[in-house]
């Protein structure tokens, strides 16, 4: 494929949606959400110490 290329306009919705999300991904992993994390690790830890259901 040939390389185009971008319009003005099109450059600037590629700059504004990595803006918009490199700030999202910047922003802290809520509270709620990391203790999720947790006790689905201690749960992965604790079948894996039973062994034999897998």
């Amino acid at each position: 494929m040939p390389d185009r290329e971008k319009d003005p306009l099109g450059e600037q919705i590629d700059a504004n949606l990595r803006r918009v999300y490199q700030s999202m991904a910047e922003e802290p992993v809520p509270d709620r959400f990391m203790q999720l994390l947790e006790q689905l690790r201690e749960q992965e830890q604790t079948s894996e110490k039973g062994g034999a259901d897998k």
